[in-house]
């Protein structure tokens, strides 16, 4: 059995082959109905655009709080802001995803009047990045973690101050060791983004299972 590749070139409404099959989506003939190649290429759009929202959020968040889950218990506020970064990854990491997804969707505008002005694209992202976040912050602790604890004492005795021995030793030793999980984490993030067509974000899973239904193919 081979593939019909002529159905990306049809009408999505007649179901008829079309004089061109980017007309629509390049504007050169606007007023033409689109075709399921037209389709493709805008749900690969929203995909990727869910995507990189997510990711951009996920290693903000992940690296921030990967930091404060290995900072010293030295005093009070350490202590603290490390068992919120403990929460924080136990929250979003025990939490399914799709669950994530409905709670920013439904329940969180409904708390913050504000947000039911946002796109739900956008609403998927965060839920998308805060979930990917905890993993990453994971990392991030295992990548700090993993180093001599000698870094450490050394930038205490070159009179560093915590924050200037995370940004000039730890972190950028630390994120070097992690770059191999971080990228298998990039891919996740883009096959995790189908959760995005259960509240109607027109990406890849979505245009798939409209086209499906519409050609039976």
């Amino acid at each position: 059995m081979t593939l019909d590749w002529s159905v990306f070139c049809k009408d999505t409404l007649t179901g008829e082959a079309a004089p061109r099959c980017f007309s629509f989506l390049f504007g050169m003939d606007p007023n033409v109905d689109p075709t399921y190649l037209d389709w493709l290429f805008k749900a690969w759009g929203w995909t990727l655009a869910v995507a990189a929202l997510s990711l951009i959020l996920a290693l903000i968040m992940g690296v921030v709080i990967g930091t404060l889950r290995t900072l010293p218990q030295n005093h009070f506020i350490q202590k603290i802001l490390t068992s919120f970064a403990t929460a924080w990854v136990e929250l979003f990491r025990n939490i399914p995803l799709l669950v994530q997804v409905f709670l920013w969707y439904h329940v969180v505008p409904a708390l913050f009047p504000i947000m039911k002005s946002f796109p739900s694209y956008l609403l998927v992202s965060i839920a998308l990045g805060l979930f990917t976040s905890a993993r990453i912050a994971e990392q991030v602790r295992a990548g700090i973690q993993s180093l001599p604890r000698g870094q450490r004492y050394a930038a205490i005795a070159l009179g560093m101050t915590t924050a200037q021995s995370y940004q000039y030793v730890l972190l950028p030793m630390g994120l070097r060791i992690i770059i191999p999980p971080l990228t298998s984490e990039c891919m996740n993030i883009v096959k995790n983004s189908s959760v995005a067509f259960a509240v109607s974000v027109p990406e890849l899973t979505l245009f798939a299972m409209q086209a499906q239904e519409e050609t039976s193919r």
